[in-house]
């Protein structure tokens, strides 16, 4: 019975060993592809901003000239000797000179359509992935990975594996019927674990606490699930970071593309006009009327001409330079009778009234910035009201949840209201609800994009209250000075995409 039993346990922790090395030497293949992967991506990433950073030209050349730098920082991103190829399989360059190098053409073959190829040598192995610009291949990279410390782990393993199984069959041979009973079913738990790991769910407590080498063992395949599912868990996170990264780039560069189209296409309309009406002072200059009327239509033109490249330049500096604001205590309504004494003229040849309920308070910003801001809304009120229409202008202090008071300013007019369609994007640079009216009232797109950077500048905000058919309601939102509060008089800014 104790030669049975003690044969049983020899195939019980055989049985589990096997298990146990395969789900090691499966873990160490999907740790270290998993790792080659995230170097793959890296590499293609640093190959393709070299690529088109450089001026346009053939991968093989481009990888000529460039191959040994690119090796040189890939070895030392990595960690590990990388050896670049061109596309018919030359050498262009390696991070360790001195290595000897192994026969990979077999494996070059292997990338050359798009797939990744191992070998591997005794404690050496050569991983091989294709480099690509979009489309185009630009090459091949080889990683050289010494697995040296797998081996010795896996080895180690094995060999606890085989002491473990020792002593079980020593012991073996000496206890009873009833105690072999119940170490089958200790290893009956560990196998569960082994298994319930392989698969994927991994392990929240240890399968059973002895003290004894089947407890170690527990613990063991414990800690190996406990690591294995916080790495797994951070390659995750990982590549949602990347992914997020990338998603990230791409927005910005739509963004930077749309901005240098909506400029283009913006400073082309008046400048077109100039010239246009250049051409005709030229031809007609003993006619009077001409002469008046092209002046005219080439000042309105090049006034619009300024005011676009000016809140550009303003637009620009916020989002892509350092921003700096002088916040003070403002008083704010002695500036809020400024805009409206600056605008009365205008509002007057549109045949629009101004009312104003205008309450004292000092709020904390830049009074240029504020000036700025209630300049454009109450320009625009002007421009996009009815003939014989009205503008009320009115501020009052309010008091949140959190108790930080705040300064609320409303620009309400009787024109012509927003679309529903058009609500969402009215901050948006360069977006006018009808290009026909704003050509002709000198609007740019740009003012209402300009007034949401300067709110947020002044940690304040700026949003569309209310719109219709009986006008529109903007409603502004600025910090409240504090008297004995401490505030810094200059903040520096800086974009978001700067930033990142």
């Amino acid at each position: 019975m104790s030669l049975l039993l003690a044969l049983l346990l020899v195939f019980v922790v055989t049985c589990l060993s096997m298990l146990v090395l395969s789900g090691i030497r499966e873990n160490q293949r999907t740790m270290l592809e998993q790792s080659f992967t995230r170097q793959v991506e890296a590499a293609n990433l640093r190959v393709r901003e070299e690529y088109l950073t450089e001026d346009r030209m053939p991968p093989d050349k481009f990888m000529q000239l460039m191959g040994q730098r690119l090796a040189v920082d890939l070895g030392a991103q990595s960690g590990m000797a990388v050896t670049l190829y061109t596309v018919d399989g030359s050498i262009a360059g390696t991070s360790v000179p001195f290595q000897p190098q192994a026969d990979v053409q077999d494996a070059l073959q292997f990338t050359a359509q798009g797939q990744s190829a191992y070998i591997t040598e005794g404690d050496q192995l050569l991983f091989l992935a294709p480099l690509y610009n979009a489309e185009q291949r630009l090459g091949t990279v080889q990683f050289h990975a010494l697995l040296t410390e797998q081996n010795t782990f896996y080895a180690q393993i094995r060999q606890l594996f085989l002491v473990a199984g020792g002593i079980v069959l020593g012991v073996g041979f000496l206890i009873g019927y009833v105690y072999v009973r119940r170490q089958v079913n200790v290893i009956d738990k560990l196998n569960r674990a082994a298994s319930q790991i392989g698969k994927g769910d991994y392990l929240s407590a240890p399968s059973l606490l002895r003290k004894d080498e089947l407890g170690d063992l527990a613990h063991g395949i414990y800690e190996m699930s406990r690591s294995i599912s916080t790495s797994v868990g951070a390659l995750h996170e990982e590549k949602q970071k990347l992914v997020e990264t990338v998603g990230r780039l791409r927005e910005l560069e739509q963004q930077q593309k749309q901005f240098i189209g909506n400029i283009s296409h913006e400073l082309k309309t008046p400048l077109t006009s100039i010239i246009a009406y250049a051409d005709l002072l030229n031809m007609y200059s003993d006619d009077p009327a001409l002469l008046d009327d092209a002046g005219k239509r080439i000042h309105k033109e090049a006034q619009r001409l300024y005011s676009l490249v000016e809140k550009a330049l303003q637009l620009s500096a916020m989002d892509v330079y350092e921003f700096e604001t002088h916040a003070k205590a403002v008083p704010l309504q002695p500036l809020l009778e400024e805009a409206v004494s600056q605008l009365q003229g205008k509002a007057d040849s549109c045949r629009v009234t101004i009312h104003t309920s205008l309450a004292a308070g000092e709020v904390w910003a830049d009074p240029e910035n504020v000036m700025h801001i209630m300049l454009n809304l109450l320009d625009n009120a002007v421009k996009y009201n009815r003939p014989g229409g009205q503008i009320h202008l009115l501020n009052y202090t309010v008091a949140s949840a959190d108790e930080a008071h705040r300064m609320i300013i409303e620009v309400a007019d009787t024109g012509i209201g927003i679309p529903e369609e058009a609500v969402t994007r009215i901050f948006d640079p360069f977006f006018t609800v009808s290009r026909d009216r704003s050509r002709t009232s000198g609007g740019t797109g740009l003012g209402l994009a300009l007034v949401r950077n300067l709110a947020e500048k002044q940690g304040g905000t700026v949003q569309l209250a209310e719109t219709g058919s009986g006008g529109s309601r903007f409603r502004v939102e600025l910090p409240l000075h504090a008297p004995g509060l401490k505030i810094q008089s200059i903040y520096q800014y800086k974009s978001e995409a700067r930033n990142e």
